[in-house]
């Protein structure tokens, strides 16, 4: 005891004296020490202590971890310390996820997550999938994965144990508002690949087009689908944005370029001049059909966008409940390792100028009810079509 005792005083002994070295050199060079350390030299102070304590008193201290995960452990400290949960770190193997899951194809349960006040809460399942077909809703909180409670795990962490090869199985545990009990669902992972863009004729007439998720294809499959509706000769558009999670901020403006042609998509305020942008509709659309939009509090981030400028720009009527309130926008930046983080740069604003972060959006007509496959038992999308009908005839492009 007393020999490792020794050495430890004679470590930090040594350590301060190269780290007195050190700082003594940067100053006499005229280097100011901030500009090449992230932090103060007492806080690098405090992290050589931790390590030295560890690996000399701990149990396993003759098994040190592995510098790589500490390094990110540390990285990932940082980011939480902001408060934000849309700040977060990514790993080179949650990187190559991430972007399979923007591509539109990854082995998992269909679902999409956010955490809101320390709680893990499904925005929205994906239609068809196991998680949609197990009757998972918005809202519910992800409280066990198995026998593992999730309260303190990030998100990155929620979304890896949710995914897994086709065919394996996993157990969550939901807490659903007005249910007393903890929900078990036992669900099995299948390959999800994501056609965001959905068309089904309806009364008819009626164009019912459903968008699920915003992603690298979402722009060409909604032009396809509108030309169908066009060749069909649809009366008008019902644009089902309900449960759909967001995804991408450029598939989001495309979307309502299709549908205007003049005036602001949105608008951004950040800290620095990129991160200050207003987004303007061009010339010319893919349809000048009536339509009416569906929401409800799985809508989040980028069908905010959506919603929020065929509102404000008058194109579309909104019909449904409030959305969920994710209206900040998030930069990917690539490190030198093969890592990345996901920083919040900015928080839109929809053309009116109302930021929805943190709020929602309010639509025009409140109409409770939640998606169902039989449309004559769906209240919100019966009501879209009511209303569809009292906007001014078929107009033509």
């Amino acid at each position: 005891m007393w020999r490792r005792t020794r050495d430890l005083v004679a470590g930090i002994l040594i350590g301060s004296l190269l780290m007195g070295i050190w700082v003594s050199a940067k100053a006499e060079s005229g280097t100011d020490l901030s500009s090449v350390v992230p932090f103060s030299a007492q806080a690098l102070w405090l992290m050589k202590q931790t390590r030295s304590l560890l690996e000399t008193y701990h149990v396993d201290g003759d098994k040190p971890a592995d510098e790589k995960k500490m390094l990110y452990g540390a990285v990932r400290g940082i980011l939480q310390a902001w408060g934000d949960p849309y700040t977060r770190f990514l790993d080179p193997a949650q990187l190559k996820e991430e972007e399979i899951e923007v591509q539109g194809e990854y082995g998992g349960l269909g679902i999409y997550i956010a955490q809101k006040d320390g709680r893990t809460l499904v925005i929205s399942p994906i239609e068809g999938t196991p998680a949609d077909r197990a009757g998972l809703k918005p809202n519910d909180e992800i409280v066990k994965i198995g026998e593992e409670v999730i309260l303190g795990w990030d998100q990155d962490r929620v979304v890896k144990t949710l995914r897994g090869p086709a065919g394996s199985g996993v157990t969550i545990w939901i807490r659903r508002e007005k249910e007393e009990r903890l929900l078990k669902f036992e669900l099995k992972r299948e390959n999800i690949s994501l056609k965001t863009v959905k068309l089904e004729k309806m009364n008819t007439s009626v164009a019912y087009i459903r968008l699920s998720f915003f992603n690298e294809k979402t722009s060409e499959e909604m032009k396809k689908a509108l030309a169908q509706a066009n060749a069909m000769k649809a009366s008008g558009i019902v644009l089902d944005l309900r449960n759909n999670p967001g995804g991408l901020l450029n598939a989001a403006t495309e979307i309502v370029d299709m549908f205007v042609d003049e005036g602001i998509i949105v608008g951004m305020k950040g800290r620095f001049e990129r991160a200050n942008e207003v987004i303007h509709a061009t010339k010319g659309t893919q349809t000048r059909l009536p339509m009416v939009v569906l929401v409800n509090e799985g809508s989040a981030s980028a069908s905010e966008i959506v919603s929020g400028a065929l509102k404000d720009l008058k194109r579309a009527k909104v019909i449904g409940k409030k959305t969920f309130g994710k209206g900040s926008v998030q930069t990917l930046f690539h490190l030198s390792d093969g890592s990345a983080m996901f920083i919040t740069i900015a928080r839109y604003y929809t053309p009116s100028g109302l930021v929805i972060d943190h709020v929602g959006l309010k639509p025009d007509i409140v109409v409770e009810g939640e998606p169902v496959k039989d449309h004559k038992k769906d209240a919100q999308l019966q009501k879209a079509l009511q209303e569809l009908k009292k906007i001014p005839g078929k107009q033509t492009n």
